[in-house]
This record gives structure tokens, C-alpha cells and sequence, in this order.
């Protein structure tokens, strides 16, 4: 699958045309949270494909499994980033998607997850779901690096299937912690606005 990965790099990059800026962050092999919004489902791709090959080796897109388990191709492409496929429509009480992820990270693995969960219109980021916060809180250790990605949705709109060749800007962001006591709430709006601040320092 090394050879599909390496496909996987350079279709992501030829079809985006990505850049990707550090800003007070660094490429490090620590263990991570990549923290994104999301409007397309090439999201994981590109970002997967944008980060140095020592960090790719060692960092997995959380993906939704009841897509990229469909048809023959996705679940290829799926297994050739090594992508941690959740299951969304069956939860189970002794095994959350937050405790499976800590599980399969165990402490080598990075994530490279969506806090909207679903994808946006890119206009506008949604609000952030939880599972950031219990990921923060179950592992401490672990830096949240927020990520801007930028003109994506417009490579693979929603609801087509062939991509158009664009131009994408992601931009990486300084690490943030959950801090001892701070409310739920509070952090999700805090790590939401530092992506957010990342629009702002496109260019």
C-alpha cells in the first residue's frame, strides 16, 4: 500500500495545488490533534497528503466509516492513509469513537479529525461537537494543533463526483491545550475561534 500512498500524495497535491503554512508551529513527531474545519470529503486527503512523510507515517485521519467503507475504491484509498474508520450509526456504550481513538493511537499515532463533524457549506465553520473536549481531557499530553483549510469544497463540491483542479491554502496553526477546570463549552468556542484566526492569516 506504500506505492498507493505515495499515488494518494501526488494526485491530492495536483489536484489542489496545496500550500501549507506553519505559523508558530512546527512539523513535530509528538503526538497530535490536528483540529480542521470541514467542507469537503477530500479534507482528510489533502491535509494527510500536506503534512512532511515522517508525520504521514505517523498520522491517521479519523474518517466516517459508512462512507469510506462503500464501493471498491474508497475503502482502498481509506486503507492506503490509514485512515481510523468510525462507525457514526452504532455507538456503543463501552466503546465510544473517543475511547477507540486513544486505543488505536495508543502513543505513537496522530489524528487528524473534524470537530463539525459533518461537512459546511465553507462560509461558515459549525459549531464544534464534544469529542475534541473528551480527547483533550482523557490525554492532556496531547497538543491540539488547529488547521485552517481553505478553497477544498470548491475542488469537490458537495454532491459531485469529479474533482476540479483549484489552488488550496492550509494553514497550520500554534498548539492549544485544555486547561485544568475550563468548562466544556468554553474550550470548544476557544478551539473553534483559533481555526478561525487561521482565515485571517491567509496571505
Amino acid at each position: 500500500m506504500k506505492l498507493t500512498g505515495h499515488a494518494i500524495v501526488l494526485l491530492a497535491r495536483l489536484l489542489s495545488g496545496y500550500t501549507v503554512r506553519w505559523v508558530d508551529c512546527q512539523p513535530d513527531t509528538c503526538q497530535r490533534v490536528y483540529f480542521a474545519n470541514h467542507t469537503s470529503h477530500l479534507d482528510a486527503v489533502v491535509l494527510w497528503s500536506a503534512l512532511p512523510r515522517h508525520l504521514r507515517a505517523i498520522t491517521r485521519p479519523v474518517a466516517a466509516k459508512d462512507y469510506w467503507s462503500g464501493g471498491w475504491v474508497k475503502p482502498r484509498l481509506a486503507k492506503a492513509f490509514n485512515a481510523m474508520l468510525i462507525d457514526r450509526k452504532e455507538i456503543k456504550v463501552h466503546q465510544s469513537p473517543i475511547d477507540l481513538m486513544i486505543r488505536e493511537m495508543g502513543d505513537v499515532y496522530s489524528l487528524i479529525v473534524f470537530p463539525e463533524g459533518g461537512r459546511t457549506s465553507g462560509e461558515e465553520m459549525g459549531q464544534f461537537k464534544s469529542g475534541l473536549y473528551y480527547l483533550g481531557k482523557k490525554r492532556p499530553d496531547l497538543e491540539l494543533v488547529p488547521v485552517y483549510i481553505d478553497n477544498v469544497n470548491r475542488v469537490l463540491p458537495r454532491g459531485e463526483i469529479l474533482p476540479v483542479p483549484l489552488l488550496t491554502c492550509i494553514t497550520i496553526g500554534p498548539p492549544i491545550f485544555l486547561e485544568a477546570g475550563e468548562p466544556k463549552a468554553d474550550f470548544l468556542n476557544r478551539a473553534r475561534s483559533a481555526v478561525r484566526a487561521l482565515k485571517g492569516d491567509e496571505g
